[in-house]
């Protein structure tokens, strides 16, 4: 894609004078929400879970089976598809499209990644704050993505529009997308959030937001200490259901991380001359349009913002010809800006728009993964630590299986989905480093990783501990029992004649030494770790007579 990008390079972008920004118009505007999600599991004890498999058995679920572009007539496979492949290494091509047609069973072949597909909503209706103008959006796409042995999804939503005021695109950005309210104002209307409304392709609306329903969310964090999601969310994940919100529901789920759902957006403007570096850090950051004279964090916060959440390979701000596509970054937000009069900018088949729904889509896709699969790891720990009760052997034994399992969890997550690079292609190779880099993720891996070593590393000792105790009391078992050998088995034959006594009578004498010798046995392992301090003592040569006398006789006084 390298010669591509060089095109857009190429590509006349008009320099003017820089004006006044708000006469710039974003003539096309894409917006893809990501939202990770846990599942619980479907069954306990079980660490596989095909949570899928209720999705698709469900009685009028809306989701249908999204069959790739590998499984279609290859005459139908497109350009775009082959150029989404190559850009990619070999190892994540594994991971994304399968194995192909290559050994193995089929399911085996196929990709990890299973993807569902909504196509009930056409639309949604958008209400900013302080505005009675709705805005109306399409939905380009509803998707849910699930990974095999993981326990999470993925909620994809794409939804674009045209000829939208730069400072509205902006404050889409900055309100949509939100999985319930931080708090409410005096007036009782939700805090930074938007009235949204899913309408169906013959106009009619199929769920609205209930942000303003305040009473809804105290209650559930009182009752539950967890958050509600706006109903709105709650519809489009039908019929998965949240965790704790009592409904009966096969699939369920819960927030796993901040309440602001990841946002990938795409602006074409009719002048990107005119953004200043006000604009463009609160385009970076998601930040709404402000007053459009203040930047949203201070200068010194902000004072390597071009170096450190901006990809200016093709970007220039001396508004030099044909370099004004720049791609900004900051974690929980992704942005690329251009020139709407730029072919290969707009260009959904090979220019960089194409580049935004496949190749920079998938590099989100995975970037928000790790980091969500990493935090459900954390999360199974925490649950594992907090379940332990260690005066119970069962709750013992319990949080050792935990953590045996879990740890297994996240080793066939590192050598199944951890990677990284995914590109040797040098734009997409550095903006995934950037976004994983901002998201933490290498952090976090880390973190776990240390986690689960401590753990491990603890259970090892914890095993090795209790193999010792019971060869120590082995041990003094087989010593005391020697004794008694070694005294009766020093000539090679019975004491006492009794082959050919009565029946009756061997057995009433075998009866009359076996409860004694298991009455001693059981009384020796008993006092065991004691006779093992007494044998300890008695080895040493340092100890007085009276010291090891002493050593004797606290096997039988425990406190003398």
């Amino acid at each position: 894609m390298l010669s591509s990008l060089e095109i857009a390079v190429s590509e006349s972008c008009e320099s003017k004078e820089p004006t006044r920004p708000d006469g710039s118009v974003v003539t096309h505007f894409r917006e893809i929400l990501l939202w990770p999600v846990q599942l619980m599991p479907l069954k306990e004890g079980q660490q596989i879970h095909s949570h899928w498999e209720p999705l698709e058995c469900s009685d009028g679920s809306p989701w249908e089976r999204l069959l790739d572009e590998f499984q279609i007539d290859p005459c139908e496979f497109q350009e775009r598809h082959y150029r989404e492949f190559v850009t990619f290494l070999p190892h994540v091509q594994r991971v994304l499209y399968g194995e192909g047609s290559v050994g193995g069973r089929a399911e085996q072949r196929e990709s990890p990644i299973r993807v569902y597909r909504r196509k009930d909503i056409a639309q949604v209706e958008l209400t900013l704050e302080k505005s009675s103008e709705p805005i109306l959006l399409h939905v380009a796409h509803v998707d849910l993505y699930f990974f095999y042995d993981a326990d999470l999804a993925i909620f994809a939503l794409e939804v674009f529009g045209n000829d939208l005021p730069l400072k509205v695109a902006q404050d889409l950005m900055f309100l949509f997308g939100r999985a319930y309210p931080p708090g409410w104002m005096a007036d009782g209307s939700p805090f930074h959030c938007t009235k949204v409304s899913w309408v169906a392709k013959d106009g009619r609306v199929l769920a609205s937001s209930d942000f303003e329903n305040r009473e809804k969310f105290l209650v559930s964090v009182c009752r539950h200490r967890a958050v509600a999601i706006g109903a709105h969310w709650e519809f489009l994940l039908e019929p998965m259901v949240p965790h704790h919100s009592g409904r009966p529901g096969a699939i369920r789920y819960r927030q796993l991380e901040y309440y602001r759902m990841p946002v990938m957006a795409y602006l074409a403007l009719n002048d990107p001359n005119k953004l200043t570096r006000i604009d463009y850090a609160r385009l970076a950051f998601a930040a709404g349009h402000g007053d459009g004279k203040s930047l949203p964090f201070s200068k010194r916060h902000l004072r390597r913002f071009e170096t450190d959440y901006c990809y200016d390979r093709y970007f220039e701000d001396t508004h030099r010809e044909g370099w004004c596509t720049r791609i900004m970054c900051c974690g929980h937000a992704f942005v690329m800006t251009g020139d709407a009069h730029s072919a290969f900018f707009t260009d959904p088949e090979r220019g960089l728009l194409g580049q935004f729904r496949h190749q920079y889509f998938v590099l989100g896709l995975l970037a928000h993964f790790h980091k969500a699969a990493l935090l459900m790891i954390s999360d199974r720990l925490v649950g594992a630590v907090k379940k332990l009760d260690i005066s119970e052997a069962a709750s013992v034994r319990r949080f050792r299986r935990d953590i045996r399992q879990t740890l297994e969890i996240f080793l066939r997550f590192t050598h199944r989905y951890w990677y990284h690079d995914i590109s040797d292609q040098a734009q997409f190779r550095d903006v995934y480093h950037m976004w994983t880099r901002h998201l933490g993720s290498e952090q976090v891996y880390r973190e776990v990783r240390e986690e689960l070593h401590d753990m491990g590393a603890y259970l090892d000792s914890d095993l090795l501990r209790r193999q010792s105790n019971t060869m120590v009391r082995l041990t003094v078992v087989t010593i005391a029992g020697l004794i008694g050998m070694t005294t009766t088995g020093f000539f090679g034959m019975n004491l006492l004649a009794w082959a050919d006594a009565p029946p009756l009578d061997r057995t009433l004498f075998f009866f009359a030494v076996l409860i004694p010798t298991v009455a001693l046995t059981v009384y020796t392992v008993i006092k065991s770790r004691r006779l093992a301090d007494f044998l300890d003592k008695l080895s040493d040569e340092r100890l007085t007579a009276r010291e090891k006398w002493t050593s004797f006789r606290k096997i039988w006084h425990s406190t003398a």
